[in-house]
C-alpha cells in the first residue's frame, strides 16, 4: 500500500523536475537547421524566427543552412540530433510532401521527429521573367501553348508548394510539352529566373515579392483564393483558368523525436509569441505572411489533414516517384 501510495509523488516528482527544466531552457545556443541554401522562404522566416527568439530567451538562435537531397539531408541530421531542444528543423510543407513521391527518405515524419508548433503560412506568386511577353497566367497559357517548347516552369525543389502549383497549372491548362526545372532551393531558382534561364516559377511572397515589387519579376497570378490586398491588379489562379485552385506553403518547427513535452511547450508558446511579434509584422506580413502560432496538438492535426490533400494532388497529377 505504501509503494501504491507513493506513486503520484513520484509521478509529480517528475512533472515538477521537467516543468523546471523546461523553463531553463535554453541552456546554450539553439541551432536551427534549414535544409535550403540561404535566400529562400524558409531561410528568411527561420532569420526572423531566430531573432526574436533570440531576445524573448537570452540565448543564441543560430539558423544552419543545410542543404541537399531535396531538404533531406538537414532533416535527417535533425533526426539523428540530442532530443533535447537544442536541435530544431525549421521546415515547410514541402517536408510531409516528399514521402509521397521521393523513393528512399532517409526518415519518417511522423515517428521521427515531435512537431512543435504551426509558424504560418503565405500564398505563392506565379512569375515571370520581364521579356516573358504575358501581362498574367491568362496570357501566359495562351503564348505557351501557341509556341510548344518555348517555355519552362522552374521550381524551387521537387515537392514543394511551387511545384505542386505548376504541376496542378501544367496539367489544368494542357501544357504538357512544358518542362519542369528543378532546383536546389529558391535561391538559384530565382537568380536564374531573373537572368532568363528559366521563364516562369511559383514561389511563395516573403522570397518572390521583394524581386516583383523591384521589377526584377513580374507577377503573372497569386495562388491564394481571394486576390492579395498589396497586389490587387494580380489575378488569382483560379480567376486565370484554373478552377477552384487554391494553395499555400506553410512553415514549422520539428525536433528529433522524444523532445520532453514541457519544452515542447514552452517552445512553441516562445515561437507563437515570436511570429506574433512587430518584428515579425515589419519583416514578414508585409510579404504575406500570416501567423499561426498552434501548438503541438493542432499542429499535427493539420499535418494529418494537408497530407492528404497533397496526396491527392500527387495522384491526380500524376507526378512520378523519383
Amino acid at each position: 500500500m505504501t509503494r501504491l501510495r507513493a506513486l503520484p509523488v513520484v509521478a509529480a516528482a517528475i512533472l515538477l523536475g521537467s516543468a523546471a527544466w523546461a523553463q531553463s531552457y535554453p541552456q546554450r545556443p539553439v541551432r536551427i537547421v534549414v535544409p535550403y541554401p540561404p535566400g529562400g522562404t524558409v531561410d528568411v522566416v527561420a532569420r526572423v524566427l531566430a531573432q526574436g527568439l533570440g531576445e524573448q530567451l537570452g540565448h543564441n538562435f543560430v539558423v544552419d543552412n543545410r542543404s541537399g537531397a531535396n531538404g533531406t539531408l538537414g532533416s535527417h541530421l535533425v533526426a539523428r540530433s540530442t532530443a533535447d531542444g537544442h536541435t530544431l528543423l525549421l521546415q515547410a510543407s514541402i517536408f510531409v510532401i516528399n514521402p509521397l513521391f521521393l523513393k528512399n527518405v532517409p526518415y519518417q515524419v511522423d515517428k521521427d521527429f515531435t512537431p512543435v508548433v504551426n509558424l504560418g503560412s503565405v500564398p505563392l506568386i506565379v512569375m515571370a521573367h520581364p521579356g516573358v511577353a504575358a501581362g498574367n497566367l491568362k496570357e501566359f497559357i495562351v503564348a505557351a501553348k501557341a509556341a510548344p517548347g518555348k517555355y519552362n516552369f522552374a521550381t524551387s525543389s521537387l515537392g514543394s508548394a511551387g511545384h505542386l502549383s505548376v504541376e496542378v497549372i501544367k496539367r489544368d491548362a494542357s501544357l504538357s510539352s512544358m518542362l519542369i526545372v528543378p532546383y536546389k532551393g529558391s535561391g538559384p531558382a530565382l537568380i536564374d529566373l531573373m537572368a532568363g534561364q528559366v521563364h516562369v516559377m511559383a514561389d511563395p511572397m516573403p522570397s518572390a515579392f521583394p524581386l516583383v515589387k523591384g521589377g526584377k519579376v513580374k507577377a503573372l497570378a497569386v495562388t491564394s483564393a481571394r486576390r492579395v490586398a498589396f497586389m490587387p491588379e494580380t489575378p488569382t489562379v483560379a480567376e486565370s483558368g484554373i478552377a477552384g485552385f487554391e494553395m499555400v506553403s506553410w512553415y514549422g518547427i520539428w525536433g528529433p523525436a522524444g523532445v520532453p513535452r514541457a519544452v515542447v511547450d514552452r517552445l512553441a508558446g516562445e515561437a507563437a509569441k515570436a511570429v506574433r511579434s512587430p518584428l515579425a509584422a515589419e519583416r514578414l506580413s508585409q510579404q504575406g505572411f500570416i501567423a499561426s502560432g498552434e501548438g503541438p496538438q493542432a499542429f499535427s492535426r493539420y499535418i494529418g489533414a494537408e497530407v492528404q490533400r497533397y496526396a491527392r494532388i500527387v495522384k491526380e497529377a500524376n507526378i512520378k516517384v523519383e
